[in-house]
């Protein structure tokens, strides 16, 4: 039986940026991995100010989340003391004693390996797989490190990959002051600003605690949506004149109990009263935003009306919604890391137009969709569909 091909990215990931994910899936790719590790660091010797490994942990996952392959590795955040690779390398190869392990570094690094912590035995301990990246060592100085270290008893693979050049510092200081982040996940910028990482002020006074909530409650691809609708309502409600924090807060807030059991959703509707309506109560789906509305008044602590309207009318829509509803139920359907559905181009194209004209184009693509399937519409979603047709939309 072949072994397991396991790749290992670590790194302080403050934040996680598309430079380290284009490394990671370039590796998984080139040499046929079966994973690779996303590996944040704990407690590194060379760098002491670093964000808690908890919140670059969180980030990892809601970077990750949906990239096949890619896999977040609490290995190190989780130990006590200084942490040195070569421990972290042993540990992994009593998790995974039937593995070959390939860790994931760039050329600048590959010069410094040799500073690293009993490096002779790192080099025995797995196969290095080197980035072509070096702002400080001439192509010749980086082949003769690689002959030497070599020599030692190391393997050392090159890929071939074009570098995506991304600083820290860089990404760091745009959160802070809330300028654009090209080279960062939607779903980790939200992260950082609603956490008040890096200085960013906070918009949410309750988000990082929030966050914490939420990162619990719900799977890694769910938590990185929600953070992607949050992003999204916010972008909405300023293009559209409206309360950037109410989406926002909306948005965070829209799932909460999208990941509990149906049966646990429908204790909670029944011993609180939320709906008689049938087919929502046998349908996760649509229950999940009658619960969720409840529940980010109850155990969330949001009491603005409209948010909380927001919420419940996520799923279904509704005739008479307001604008700031609107902006939520688009946002959980444009995100950018929506699958593709029906007119899902469209939308987001008319979204930052009209957000009436977005919804009728959403809707429309959302029947489409559920009736080539074969599957039962919601008769409030038809009534909002032919409410918004009697509006005067320009």
């Amino acid at each position: 039986m072949a072994k397991e091909r396991i790749g290992i990215m670590g790194g302080t990931f403050d934040p996680i940026h598309q430079g380290h994910i284009r490394m990671a899936q370039c590796a998984l790719a080139q040499l046929e991995l079966d994973r690779v590790l996303m590996l944040p660091s704990g407690n590194p010797p060379h760098k002491p100010d670093i964000t808690p490994g908890e919140h670059r942990y969180r980030m990892v996952c809601a970077a990750c989340a949906g990239l096949a392959g890619l896999e977040p590795c609490r290995e190190e955040i989780d130990r006590s003391g200084v942490i040195y690779t070569v421990d972290t390398l042993s540990i992994l190869h009593e998790n995974y004693p039937k593995a070959e392990l390939y860790y994931i570094i760039g050329a600048d690094t590959l010069m410094e390996l040799h500073k690293w912590r009993s490096f002779e035995t790192v080099l025995k301990l797995c196969t290095f797989l080197v980035c072509p990246r070096s702002w400080h060592y001439t192509p010749k100085q980086l082949n003769e490190e690689r002959k030497r270290l070599t020599a030692l008893g190391g393997s050392f693979i090159m890929l071939d990959m074009e570098v995506l050049d991304v600083s820290s510092t860089e990404v760091r200081a745009a959160i802070c002051s809330g300028e654009s982040t090209p080279n960062l996940p939607v779903a980790v910028r939200e992260y950082a600003q609603t956490a008040g990482l890096y200085g960013a002020q906070l918009r949410i006074p309750e988000g990082p605690q929030w966050l914490e909530m939420l990162f619990r409650e719900l799977s890694s691809k769910r938590f990185a949506h929600t953070l992607a609708v949050a992003d999204t309502a916010r972008r909405l409600a300023l293009l559209h004149g409206l309360d950037p924090v109410k989406a926002e807060t909306a948005g965070l807030l829209h799932d909460c109990a999208k990941c509990l059991p149906l049966k646990e959703m429908q204790r909670i509707a029944r011993e609180n009263q939320l709906t008689e309506d049938a087919s929502i109560l046998e349908s996760g789906a649509l229950l999940h935003s009658v619960v969720g509305a409840h529940l980010a008044r109850t155990k969330y602590g949001c009491t603005d009306e409209e948010v909380l309207r927001a919420i419940l009318s996520h799923t279904t829509g509704k005739a008479g919604m307001s604008r700031l509803d609107m902006a939520v139920w688009l946002a959980d359907t444009i995100e950018p890391t929506r699958a593709p559905y029906p007119l899902l181009d469209k939308t987001r194209m008319l979204a930052g137009l009209s957000l009436e004209k977005a919804m009728i184009t959403s809707l429309e693509g959302t029947l489409q969709h559920v009736r080539k399937k074969g599957d039962a519409v919601h008769p409030a979603t038809v009534e909002t569909l032919d409410w918004l047709h009697t509006l005067p939309i320009n």
